[in-house]
């Protein structure tokens, strides 16, 4: 076999994650993530920029809706409920973070439960399934964030 490039390696690591894997103090560290993001999310839906954002997803539509945080009412195609919802946690900037300067759980945490929610009825993914996808997205962010060069130069800009 010819050596594995980078990408391979890291899609191979990351495909062979299950939810067995995840430690009670990932799980418990997780949780704590989740609720901490969605609190922020749900504060930044009142903000003008969010506001914007739906606005303009509005003119999108799909088969597959999720819901806008703290809008029962609002849905839109994952990709657009992601996004407004993505918004709203940046909005605030009182998410996590960690060095490098990133904001993990504002990226992840939205896309995951939009997507989620796009299931069918008869395929929804359990509490476990969404900690895994959670902890895989933070993962994933965490390493392409360590492989970046422009990362590494962040705490030399401030």
């Amino acid at each position: 076999f010819p050596p594995q490039t980078v990408t391979e390696n890291f899609a191979k690591v990351i495909h062979g994650l299950n939810a067995n894997q995840l430690t009670d103090q990932v799980i418990q560290r997780s949780k704590r993530m989740i609720l901490d993001t969605l609190g922020v999310g749900l504060l930044g839906t009142s903000t003008e920029v969010c506001h914007k954002v739906a606005q303009y997803s509005k003119i999108y539509s799909s088969d597959l809706s999720s819901t806008i945080w703290g809008h029962l009412d609002f849905r839109l195609p994952p990709l657009y409920a992601a996004f407004v919802n993505g918004v709203a946690v940046h909005s605030m900037d009182f998410d996590d973070t960690w060095h490098p300067a990133t904001h993990p759980s504002g990226a992840v945490l939205p896309s995951v439960i939009a997507l989620s929610e796009a299931f069918p009825q008869k395929k929804k993914i359990s509490g476990l399934d969404l900690l895994l996808a959670f902890n895989v997205g933070v993962e994933v962010q965490g390493r392409l964030l360590h492989f970046s060069r422009e990362a590494r130069n962040i705490p030399k800009r401030y």
